[in-house]
C-alpha cells in the first residue's frame, strides 16, 4: 500500500486543534512530547504503516500511534435504509521538536 493511500486526510476539529497545540515537558517516567494530530486512515493500515507514512509525508518524528475503528451509521432516505461508510481514525503523537503546520 502506498503511503499516500494510507493517510487519507487530516481531521481538523475543535478537539483535534486543542490537542495539537498541547506540549508536555519531560517527567521522570515520560519523555517530552509534542502535540497529538488526528488523521483519517485506510481501514486496513497498521500502526507501523501509519507511523512510517506520517513520518515520510510530514517529515516529523512520531512517538506513538493510537487507532480507532468507527462503524458507519444507519441512515434512512425516504422508504429505504442505507449505511454510511466504516472508517478508521489515527491519533499520532509527535516528538517534542516536531510540528505539523496544517492545524
Amino acid at each position: 500500500m502506498d503511503i499516500y493511500h494510507i493517510v487519507k486526510r487530516p481531521l481538523v476539529t475543535e478537539k483535534g486543534t486543542h490537542q495539537a497545540g498541547q506540549r508536555l515537558d519531560k517527567t521522570r517516567t515520560m519523555p517530552a512530547r509534542g502535540g497529538a494530530y488526528t488523521f483519517e486512515v485506510h481501514p486496513k493500515a497498521s500502526k507501523p504503516q501509519i507511523r512510517e507514512a506520517v513520518e515520510k509525508i510530514y517529515n516529523v518524528k512520531v512517538l506513538t500511534v493510537r487507532t480507532a475503528n468507527h462503524t458507519g451509521k444507519t441512515r434512512r432516505v425516504r422508504m429505504s435504509r442505507g449505511k454510511t461508510s466504516d472508517w478508521k481514525k489515527a491519533v499520532v503523537v509527535l516528538g517534542a521538536d516536531s510540528h505539523i503546520d496544517l492545524f
